[in-house]
């Protein structure tokens, strides 16, 4: 069952930007932490991209 503290979904385009700023202050090279942090936030933008979709198709 989800937690009831789980915090209220961002928008792609708040994910997004998230991962510019992360690539910016990597300055294109990310340790494996910001990779890890890189891979859950593609996930992230993922789906609220494909909760955009849904929202668009109802």
């Amino acid at each position: 069952m989800p937690s009831a503290a789980r915090q209220p979904a961002r928008s792609a385009e708040e994910v997004n930007e998230q991962i510019r700023g992360l690539w910016l202050r990597a300055g294109g090279r990310l340790t494996a932490e910001q990779r890890a942090e890189y891979e859950q936030l593609v996930t992230e933008w993922a789906q609220a991209m494909r909760r955009a979709e849904v929202v668009g198709a109802a």
